[in-house]
Protein backbone atom coordinates (compact mmCIF):
# COMPACT_ATOMS: atom_id res chain seq x y z
CA UNK A 1 0.00 0.00 0.00
CA UNK A 2 3.06 2.23 0.55
CA UNK A 3 3.03 2.93 -3.56
CA UNK A 4 -0.61 3.82 -3.55
CA UNK A 5 0.06 5.97 -0.61
CA UNK A 6 2.76 7.77 -2.68
CA UNK A 7 0.73 8.21 -6.05
CA UNK A 8 -1.86 9.44 -4.06
CA UNK A 9 -0.09 11.85 -2.41
CA UNK A 10 1.23 13.00 -5.46
CA UNK A 11 -2.10 13.54 -6.46
CA UNK A 12 -3.10 16.01 -3.83
CA UNK A 13 -0.39 17.98 -4.07
CA UNK A 14 -1.94 18.54 -7.82
CA UNK A 15 0.14 16.61 -10.25
CA UNK A 16 -2.01 14.90 -12.14
CA UNK A 17 -1.42 12.92 -15.04
CA UNK A 18 -2.39 9.41 -16.96
CA UNK A 19 0.72 8.00 -15.90
CA UNK A 20 0.18 8.57 -11.99
CA UNK A 21 -3.52 7.47 -12.97
CA UNK A 22 -2.38 4.36 -14.42
CA UNK A 23 -0.16 3.60 -11.78
CA UNK A 24 -2.81 3.68 -8.91
CA UNK A 25 -5.44 2.13 -11.01
CA UNK A 26 -2.65 -1.00 -11.42
CA UNK A 27 -1.99 -1.09 -7.68
CA UNK A 28 -5.53 -0.95 -6.78
CA UNK A 29 -6.24 -3.68 -9.03
CA UNK A 30 -3.72 -6.07 -8.21
CA UNK A 31 -4.77 -5.15 -4.74
CA UNK A 32 -8.49 -6.30 -6.17
CA UNK A 33 -10.03 -2.92 -5.52
CA UNK A 34 -11.74 -2.83 -8.60
CA UNK A 35 -14.14 0.21 -8.10
CA UNK A 36 -10.63 2.21 -6.84
CA UNK A 37 -9.06 1.06 -10.07
CA UNK A 38 -12.04 1.97 -12.17
CA UNK A 39 -12.10 5.45 -11.02
CA UNK A 40 -8.05 6.05 -11.62
CA UNK A 41 -7.95 4.62 -15.14
CA UNK A 42 -10.87 6.11 -16.86
CA UNK A 43 -9.16 9.22 -15.30
CA UNK A 44 -6.31 8.33 -17.12
CA UNK A 45 -8.02 7.25 -20.41
CA UNK A 46 -9.78 10.86 -20.25
CA UNK A 47 -6.09 12.63 -19.78
CA UNK A 48 -4.88 10.44 -22.74
CA UNK A 49 -7.36 8.58 -24.82
CA UNK A 50 -4.52 6.81 -26.78
CA UNK A 51 -2.95 5.05 -23.58
CA UNK A 52 -3.31 1.62 -25.18
CA UNK A 53 -2.06 -0.06 -21.91
CA UNK A 54 -4.51 2.27 -20.04
CA UNK A 55 -7.42 0.77 -21.77
CA UNK A 56 -6.32 -2.87 -21.57
CA UNK A 57 -5.90 -2.34 -17.93
CA UNK A 58 -9.53 -0.84 -17.88
CA UNK A 59 -11.03 -3.22 -19.41
CA UNK A 60 -9.69 -5.98 -16.95
CA UNK A 61 -10.74 -3.86 -14.04
CA UNK A 62 -14.13 -3.52 -15.20
CA UNK A 63 -14.53 -7.33 -16.08
CA UNK A 64 -13.07 -7.89 -12.23
CA UNK A 65 -16.11 -5.55 -10.75
CA UNK A 66 -18.44 -7.64 -12.63
CA UNK A 67 -19.24 -5.14 -15.12
CA UNK A 68 -19.04 -7.20 -18.30
CA UNK A 69 -20.84 -5.02 -20.93
CA UNK A 70 -18.50 -1.89 -20.04
CA UNK A 71 -15.55 -4.28 -20.11
CA UNK A 72 -16.33 -5.09 -23.69
CA UNK A 73 -17.13 -1.76 -24.61
CA UNK A 74 -13.63 -0.76 -23.27
CA UNK A 75 -11.69 -3.73 -24.89
CA UNK A 76 -13.33 -2.52 -28.09
CA UNK A 77 -12.28 0.95 -27.85
CA UNK A 78 -8.84 -0.11 -26.54
CA UNK A 79 -8.23 -2.13 -29.66
CA UNK A 80 -9.00 0.72 -32.22
CA UNK A 81 -7.02 3.12 -30.07
CA UNK A 82 -4.03 0.48 -29.96
CA UNK A 83 -4.51 -0.47 -34.08
CA UNK A 84 -4.87 3.44 -34.98
CA UNK A 85 -1.37 4.19 -32.61
CA UNK A 86 0.14 0.44 -33.99
CA UNK A 87 0.38 -0.85 -30.74
CA UNK A 88 0.17 -4.54 -32.21
CA UNK A 89 1.03 -6.56 -28.89
CA UNK A 90 -1.80 -4.44 -26.51
CA UNK A 91 -4.40 -5.15 -30.10
CA UNK A 92 -3.99 -8.80 -29.90
CA UNK A 93 -3.92 -9.30 -25.72
CA UNK A 94 -7.09 -7.14 -26.28
CA UNK A 95 -8.73 -8.86 -28.39
CA UNK A 96 -7.72 -12.19 -26.76
CA UNK A 97 -9.55 -10.42 -23.47
CA UNK A 98 -12.48 -9.43 -25.52
CA UNK A 99 -13.24 -13.03 -27.19
CA UNK A 100 -12.38 -14.95 -23.39
CA UNK A 101 -14.93 -12.06 -22.15
CA UNK A 102 -17.82 -12.82 -24.88
CA UNK A 103 -17.24 -16.28 -24.59
CA UNK A 104 -18.24 -16.26 -20.93
CA UNK A 105 -21.11 -13.94 -21.30
CA UNK A 106 -22.77 -15.91 -24.19
CA UNK A 107 -22.09 -19.11 -21.89
CA UNK A 108 -24.02 -16.96 -18.95
CA UNK A 109 -26.85 -15.97 -21.51
CA UNK A 110 -27.38 -19.47 -22.35
CA UNK A 111 -27.93 -20.61 -18.81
Amino acid sequence: MDIIKNLETLLRRGQDNALIRYSLGNEYARAKKFTEAIKHLDRAIELDPGYSAAWKLYGKALAGNSQFNEAIKAYEKGIAVAEKKGDIQAAKEMKVFLKRLKSKEQGNTAK
